[in-house]
């Protein structure tokens, strides 16, 4: 279909554009992407690596935070996030990869199941949520990864003032791989996931054994607890209203899901149900929440009976990074800094996942919702876009890591919780009355996390509300940008249309009459015939010259881009052309163009002038469909068409 010239570019345009390829973000992906998709698949373990960047890293920071927001409680509060780790996310995400099997997450349940721009704005304000998550993780990872550095001993002393500025150079760095091309990244998360696990559990192995070699620790621990909390309800009940702290224990889920499209299934099954995906992604959460539950009730202990109290605080030597201090401490500074090398890079790489999450899911919905522009399409553009984000966030939190752990709890929570609610609709939906009972309880405590944490952190949910106003005002403007795109993916003719079509070129001349219909139980014979007798009259059309009628009948005007499927429809003597669309004056258009290709011919579409308020008429297009049809078609060939004479010819009668 032919569309507008494109304007020269620049060398550096080029390249900042380059890769832009629709076909990747449609809901028919070409065959060269399905080709590339599967030449990067692996199996369910090596891709688990992948996740595990973001979900093990974690456990850089995570102890120190738990300390810090739990005190001596902290092994409790630990094992009230464990519980509902394997009890409650893990269930969830595992219903999740069975119901969204393409990596769309809770994200595109929610899409499928909400009608129309109610659907479309819940997205958006799920995406914000998400933004949240993802540029937090890149932050939060890189603040802790110089927090590592400039804590390791053997670094220069001048280092030890500028954890911002090598923050700053951790993300420019991330930027700047992704800019080049991110290849082979599963290869390099195992091997940094694999090191990284089993410098960790030397450090495990060798904290629990002088935890319970030197005399005294556990029992001053033991006491310390009795002191300052009393009764073992009493510790339980902080340790439930305590947990909610330490939420970023459970970040690897959504990018577990995510990564989906990574794992290698059969090609034999069919792609609504590609089983063995599904199941390989039900191991890698299953295996993952595992190993991280073990390492989180581990660490929570060692770390807290072992590292004074002092050392958790703002500059403190274990300040957002407690096992790297019991690393120095009781291994040595060669051992532990072997482990801040393989910290630092996990962190790090832990952004590369995020920024790969953001760069998956943004081209997935935005685009496709004609809520983006035509750029966010490609890599490099987005990549410098989350990058300056990212460096503003930094210089916000002044790089500090218990500042930014309350934002990135809200956006793991806020996700986590929409995927709980979501799963509970799909069981309700079923009628599986015992699932969505049980998942129900499991949202209602994820939505009470969720409101705990903001109102300890209100700053989570402040900069979640930024990325969302963002995110919509960004899209509706967008969206009105791009209203006069042709916007449809495909265009195809049933048999009968084809044939009427050519039978008409035949004449010379092709001749197609507009026609309003709300539903085909609408027809009436009276009505084209009056219709047919108007144009004639007032366009000029000679009495004998066949004519085509054309219907679009608008069924969710929030969609963007959709397939028409034309059909032929005979009523009496009269020949309609029925399709079913998103927008008509970007159906009619993209129609007349097809039927040129087709015929060779240039029609002719008729119009009537539209009654009412402009204004109110072009609002109608934007958020109905309707509105201005004849100017805004016209507008459309226009733009679609450079040449006047290779344009079809829009008449609008008197």
């Amino acid at each position: 279909m032919t569309t507008t010239e494109q304007r020269p570019r620049s060398r550096f345009r080029t390249w900042l554009l380059e890769g832009a390829n629709e076909d990747q973000y449609s809901r028919h992906p070409g065959p060269m992407v399905k080709q590339t998709e599967e030449a990067h698949q692996r199996s369910w373990w090596k891709v688990m690596c992948l996740t595990g960047v973001d979900y093990f890293s974690t456990l850089g920071y995570q102890p120190g935070i738990a300390a810090v927001a739990a005190g001596v409680l902290s092994p409790m509060a630990t094992l009230v996030l464990v519980v509902l780790t394997l009890l409650g996310a893990l269930p969830v995400y595992r219903r999740v990869a069975r119901e969204s099997p393409h990596g769309g997450g809770s994200l595109a349940m929610f899409a499928d199941v909400l009608p129309r721009w109610t659907g479309k704005v819940f997205i958006l304000v799920l995406l914000g949520f998400a933004a949240t998550d993802f540029v937090i993780t890149m932050t939060l990872s890189a603040a802790d990864g110089a927090a590592h550095i400039v804590e390791n001993p053997l670094v220069p002393h001048w280092l030890s003032g500028h954890a911002m500025l090598i923050t700053l150079v951790l993300l420019a760095l991330l930027a700047a791989i992704f800019l080049k091309g991110f290849a082979e990244a599963i290869g390099i998360a195992v091997g940094l996931v694999g090191m990284y696990l089993a410098l960790n559990v030397v450090v495990a192995v060798v904290g629990l054994w002088h935890v319970f070699t030197a005399s005294g620790l556990v029992v001053d621990w033991s006491h310390a607890l009795t002191a300052q909390h009393g009764s073992v309800f009493a510790m339980i009940g902080v340790s439930l209203l305590v947990f909610p702290k330490l939420a970023l224990g459970l970040s690897g889920f959504e990018t577990g899901v995510a990564v989906m499209p990574q794992i290698k299934g059969d090609p034999a099954e069919p792609q609504d149900d590609p089983r063995t995906r599904i199941a390989g992604t039900r191991k890698l959460l299953t295996t993952a929440a595992l190993i991280m539950s073990a390492f989180l009730m581990v660490t929570s202990f060692i770390t807290v009976v072992l590292i004074p109290e002092k050392e958790f605080r703002s500059g403190g030597s274990a300040n957002g990074r407690a096992l790297a201090y019991l690393a120095h401490h009781y291994l040595g500074d060669a051992f532990g800094t072997v482990y801040d090398i393989s910290t630092i890079a996990i962190l790090w790489f832990a952004g590369a996942s995020a920024m790969a999450g953001l760069l998956n899911l943004v081209p997935r919905y935005l685009p496709r919702y004609g809520m983006a522009p035509e750029w966010a399409r490609t890599t490099r553009p987005l990549v410098l876009v989350f990058a300056v984000i990212a460096f503003g966030i930094t210089w916000y939190f002044d790089a500090d890591v218990d500042a930014q752990g309350g934002a990135y709890a809200t956006g793991v929570l806020m996700l986590i919780t929409s995927a709980a609610v979501a799963v509970t609709l799909s069981a309700a939906r079923k009628r599986e009355v015992g699932k969505a009972i049980g998942f129900g309880v499991v949202s209602a405590v994820f939505v009470y996390t969720t409101i705990l944490n903001v109102f300890e952190k209100p700053e989570g949910v402040q900069l979640a509300s930024l990325f969302i106003v963002a995110i919509i005002v960004v899209s509706f403007i967008s969206r009105a940008r791009r209203a006069f795109e042709l916007r449809a993916i495909e265009v195809d003719f049933d048999d009968k249309a084809a044939w009427l079509i050519d039978k008409i070129a035949a004449s010379g001349t092709i001749r197609i009459v507009t026609h309003d219909l709300e539903g085909v139980e609408d027809r009436e014979p009276g009505e084209y015939r009056q219709k047919e007798a108007e144009q004639r009259l007032e366009s000029h059309i000679p009495a004998q010259a066949p004519i085509l009628f054309l219907e679009v009948v608008v069924r969710d005007a929030s969609e963007f881009s959709t397939d028409l499927h034309v059909r032929a429809v005979e009523l009496d003597c009269y020949k309609i052309l029925s399709v079913e669309a998103a927008a008509i004056p970007n159906s009619v258009a993209a129609i007349l163009l097809a039927i040129r290709d087709r015929t060779g011919l240039n029609p002719h579409v008729y119009f009537e002038w539209t009654e009412g308020n402009p204004i109110m008429n072009l609002l109608k297009f934007l958020f109905v469909g309707e509105g201005e049809v004849a100017p805004v078609t016209r507008e459309i060939l226009r733009r679609a068409v450079p040449d006047p004479h290779q344009r079809p010819h829009v008449h609008v009668d008197s």
